[in-house]
């Protein structure tokens, strides 16, 4: 039996613009009625149009994708796809923009373990790329703090008539939705500040 091709396509927004995928799968020889366009985001692999796909697929069928960034953003949850759709379903991978990263070829141990390499390699930039923006935002937020950059919303100044109601609130004499009214903020806001004065005046 001839193996079937799929062709999976991904957008992260209904802004984003699929013509080069679906211009790259037709190209292949992926037929249209085969293609899924899914408009999410690749953040974890919770999207219904690909589950629904994977589940159709049999095995020796073919799943192809542009790029490898069109099955998903986090690598350690492609390295877990991509085991369970090759070696327990059975089913080949083709990554348009990698031709390394190909399962059809043979299916021999050479190919598998140089698309296993690949990815692990991947894996491992996309990791490391990771940590490196976050060590670099830590570094510029902490350089920012130096020079008196504050984060975060700026803090709501209460008037004067904030501590009569934040002592009435203490002794129960007032409610925090009702204060928080008189003050014009949510009361959740009340809450915070009240709590925060009352702890401080008590210090």
């Amino acid at each position: 039996m001839k193996e079937k091709m799929y062709g999976y396509i991904r957008v992260s927004t209904k802004d984003q613009n699929e013509a080069r995928q679906l211009a790259a799968m037709q190209a292949f020889g992926v037929c249209e009625k085969n293609m899924v366009v899914e408009k999410l985001s690749g953040k974890d692999f919770c999207r219904p149009l690909y589950q629904k796909l994977i589940a159709h697929l049999q095995p020796n069928d073919v799943l192809v994708v542009k790029s490898i960034d069109r099955l998903g953003r986090n690598y350690t949850e492609i390295l877990e796809q991509w085991t369970y759709l090759t070696k327990k379903r059975n089913i080949a991978i083709v990554v348009l923009d990698m031709p390394l990263l190909d399962t059809r070829q043979g299916r021999d141990l050479t190919g598998t373990l140089i698309s296993d390499i690949v990815l692990q390699l991947l894996s491992y930039i996309a990791e490391t790329e990771r940590q490196n923006i976050h060590q670099r935002q830590a570094e510029g937020i902490a350089e920012a703090r130096k020079r008196g950059i504050q984060f975060g919303r700026k803090r709501i100044a209460m008037p004067q008539v904030f501590v009569d109601l934040a002592m009435g609130w203490k002794r129960g004499e007032i409610s925090s939705r009702a204060a928080a009214e008189q003050l014009g903020v949510s009361y959740q806001t009340f809450l915070r500040r009240a709590k925060e004065f009352c702890e401080h005046a008590a210090g």
